[in-house]
């Protein structure tokens, strides 16, 4: 059995039946995810990022570092693989972003008197 398909070029290919397949359908096994250690894992590059940002943010008051530390650590919680030390970085680097935030926009803490 042979089916005729025509083109928009108007020209004709024909195509093969259902019975040429070299699939096996009954072979066919459900995709299993392979068991990977947790020292096994790839560095969670954004939550390292994350800690640094709020770190910087914190410490040299800068706004825009504690709002990437803030975004970092959101899109690390989103990838976390391992619950446990993804968990501990993750909430430090939250609460160096956090602490940032606070401290420059509420005002807490010595400001730098601007030179007369």
């Amino acid at each position: 059995m042979c089916v005729v398909n025509r083109n928009f070029a108007g020209t004709e290919t024909k195509m093969a039946s259902q019975s040429n397949d070299p699939r096996l359908p009954s072979a066919a096994r459900p995709f299993k995810q392979p068991v990977v250690a947790p020292q096994d894992l790839p560095v969670d590059y954004s939550g390292f990022i994350a800690v640094i940002f709020g770190v910087f943010g914190a410490m040299f008051r800068y706004k825009a570092c504690s709002w990437l530390a803030i975004i970092f650590s959101a899109q690390s919680l989103a990838n976390m693989r391992n619950m446990e030390n993804d968990l501990k970085q993750i909430s430090m680097a939250m609460m160096f972003g956090i602490m940032g935030l606070v401290t420059n926009y509420l005002g807490l803490g010595p400001r730098p008197t601007p030179k007369k």
